[in-house]
This record gives C-alpha cells, structure tokens and sequence, in this order.
C-alpha cells in the first residue's frame, strides 16, 4: 500500500473519523463523503438546501484542488440524500458547478447522515496527466 497518497486540506472540513478526505491511488482519486460543513468551524452551515448543496460540492472541489484536480476531472459522484425529493434541486446545482461531460452519478435515499446533515456527496476523480 506504499504508493497510496492521502490527500488532506484545510480548505475543506477535516475528517470526522478514521479516514482521510481523498486518498491518491495511482491515476484516481478517492474523495470521501463531504457533508454541508464549514471548513473552519465544522458545524453544518445552510439555512436552505440549495446552499447545503452547494457547499458539498465546494468542499468536495476544494480537496478535489489538493489531490491536484478538480471537480471537472470526477468521472464519478455518488449523493446520498436524507430526501429524495431533494433530487431535483441537486440536479440543479451539479448543472451549475460542472459543465459536460458530466461524471457517472447515483443518487442513494438514506435515513441519517453525520452531524444531522441532509445531504453527503463523495467522488472518484481521474487525473491522468497529474499522478
């Protein structure tokens, strides 16, 4: 396992376990589940769930940004929603934040999330050129 990289930044919230927030296997990138935090408090930040969204998607580009990437380079996002009427609305911003081609997605109905979070994202990013 001595070629594996973990991947940490400040710029997104830090872990809240064992794990790391990406981990760099060769040419992928592992970007673990990102929740509405902020980086600098940890505490779920989002009156709405536009911006809940929005913020996941900023904390998974900015660890995207310290493997060496970003979001344009996730050929996979998976969105686990505590709603799945929120789907939608995720579709929405995704449109907003990555232009095509889009990476593959699903979308899991869960009951909870960490922290009381209604949505949680994480991403495969392939960096071909950046190993």
């Amino acid at each position: 396992m001595s070629n594996l990289q973990t991947v940490e930044t400040t710029a997104a919230p830090a872990a809240i376990g064992p794990y790391n927030q990406a981990v760099k296997a060769g040419e992928f990138v592992y970007v673990s589940g990102q929740i509405p935090l902020d980086p600098e408090t940890g505490e779920l930040v989002g009156a709405d769930m536009h911006s809940q969204i929005e913020r996941v998607f900023a904390n998974l580009g900015a660890v995207a940004e310290a493997a060496g990437g970003s979001l344009a380079d996730a050929v996979r996002i998976t969105v686990y929603l505590t709603d799945l009427s929120h789907f939608s609305l995720v579709n929405e911003v995704m449109a907003d934040v990555l232009a095509q081609p889009y990476p593959s997605r699903a979308a899991v109905g869960v009951s909870a999330l960490p922290k009381g979070a209604a949505v949680e994202m994480d991403a495969i990013l392939y960096l071909p050129n950046k190993a």
